[in-house]
């Protein structure tokens, strides 16, 4: 029962490796771009779970405490909660979590440059006009990639 709540380091470094693996990773997902996340496919579910797996020994190292993890989710979730108030209170932090919605399609065309820089092939322009019950883009007025991933389509 001891070894429960016998750190293997100063539980200091449980708060400082989870606070830089969480700052880590939410950099690297804003750089992996918009859409990694918004449509689960296989492929992005194993990459899920594998860096889960590979952040757990980067936080808790060979630790087999319950309170070493617990240390570190508790700064996971506490750091997160501090950017979601900071992003709530300030639009420039808003806008580097968050990002900002990316024209993809106006007046009928597709903006090709714009499906290049977010990895967006034009299949699934097509299904998302689908999704809108839209037969061609020749209806649409405007297209955006939200920064949550998804994607808005006005009507012309």
């Amino acid at each position: 029962m001891d070894d429960l709540l016998e750190l293997s380091m100063p539980w200091w470094q449980f708060v400082v490796r989870g606070a830089l693996s969480y700052l880590a990773l939410l950099i690297l997902l804003r750089v992996t771009g918009k859409r990694t996340f918004s449509e689960m496919s296989p492929f992005d579910i194993v990459v899920l779970v594998i860096v889960g797996g590979v952040l757990r020994s980067a936080i808790v190292a060979h630790d087999e405490s319950l309170l070493g993890p617990l240390i570190a989710v508790s700064t996971i979730l506490s750091l997160d909660k501090l950017l979601a108030h900071a992003a709530a209170r300030n639009e420039r932090v808003c806008r580097w979590l968050e990002g900002s919605p990316l024209l993809i399609a106006s007046a009928g065309a597709v903006i090709s440059q714009a499906l290049r820089r977010a990895g967006i092939p034009k299949a699934a322009v097509e299904r998302e006009l689908r999704l809108h019950q839209m037969h061609s883009i020749a209806e649409v007025d405007e297209m955006r990639l939200e920064p949550n991933g998804k994607v808005s389509v006005l009507k012309q």
